[in-house]
C-alpha cells in the first residue's frame, strides 16, 4: 500500500535522507539535486543560490554548473526527480493517488512542493498527480454502480488540487486538528479523516440526484 512506502519515506527523512533512494543517489549529480531540493524549499526559488546549493553538496559551483547548466535546469531536474518519485510509489498503490496521505506521500519533499504551489512553477508535479488520479478512476469506474456524472480526469484534477492543499496549508491544518500532521500521531489522524470523508459522502445517493437535476436544469444549452 502506498500509505505505507510513503511512511517509510518519511522515516528516511527523519534519520537524515532528504529524498527517496534511486541507483543515482551516490554520484555528486544527485546530492546537488538533493540540496537545491533543501535550498529552494527553504528559502525559495528566486533567493536559493547555486553557491549555497554548490557548498550544501559539498562540491564546487562549477561541477553544479556542469551538471545543471543554469539554476532553471537544476530545479527542472529536480521536479523530473520528484515526478519519478511519484510514479515509483503509485506504481505501488492499492488506493487512489488522492486518497492517501498528502503529508506522507510527499515527505521529504513538503517544503519543495509547497514552494512549487505557491511560486507558480508546479505544473509538472500537478499534471503526473492528475494522470495516476485518471487512470485509476478510470479503472474503478468500471465498477461503480451508478455511471460517474464528470469525466475521470476533471474529478482528479479537483482530487490532486485537495491533495496538494493540505502541503500548503501545512500550518493550517496542523493547527485545526490539533496534532503536527509530521508526527506519526498526525498522519494516522489525517489518513484516517481523509478516508472517512472518501468512503462516508456528505449526500446520500437521493440528495445528489436531486442536485443534480437543478444542476442540469440550470445548465446553459
Amino acid at each position: 500500500m502506498l500509505y505505507g512506502c510513503a511512511a517509510r519515506c518519511t522515516g528516511e527523512q527523519e534519520r537524515g535522507a532528504t529524498t527517496v533512494p534511486d541507483a543515482e543517489d551516490l554520484t555528486a549529480r544527485a546530492r546537488i539535486r538533493d540540496a537545491a531540493i533543501k535550498h529552494i524549499g527553504e528559502h525559495g526559488f528566486e533567493r536559493a543560490t547555486i553557491r549555497d546549493i554548490a557548498e550544501s553538496a559539498g562540491v564546487s559551483l562549477g561541477l553544479v554548473r556542469h551538471h545543471y547548466g543554469s539554476k532553471q535546469a537544476l530545479r527542472e531536474a529536480c521536479d523530473e526527480h520528484l515526478i519519478k518519485t511519484m510514479r515509483r510509489l503509485h506504481a505501488r498503490a492499492e488506493t487512489p493517488p488522492g486518497a492517501l496521505n498528502p503529508v506522507a506521500v510527499m515527505g521529504p519533499y513538503r517544503q519543495y512542493l509547497a514552494r512549487a504551489l505557491t511560486e507558480g512553477w508546479a505544473a509538472p508535479v500537478f499534471d503526473e498527480m492528475v494522470a495516476a488520479g485518471e487512470r485509476w478512476l478510470a479503472a474503478a469506474d468500471k465498477t461503480r454502480p451508478d455511471p460517474p456524472d464528470v469525466d475521470p480526469r476533471s474529478r482528479s484534477a479537483l482530487m490532486a488540487a485537495m491533495a496538494l492543499s493540505v502541503v500548503v496549508l501545512y500550518d493550517d491544518v496542523s493547527r485545526g486538528m490539533g496534532v503536527d500532521l509530521a508526527t506519526p500521531e498526525g498522519e494516522a489522524k489525517l489518513l484516517r479523516a481523509i478516508l472517512d470523508i472518501y468512503s462516508h459522502p456528505v449526500l446520500t445517493p437521493e440528495e445528489a440526484a436531486a442536485t443534480r437535476q437543478v444542476l442540469d436544469r440550470g445548465r446553459p444549452a
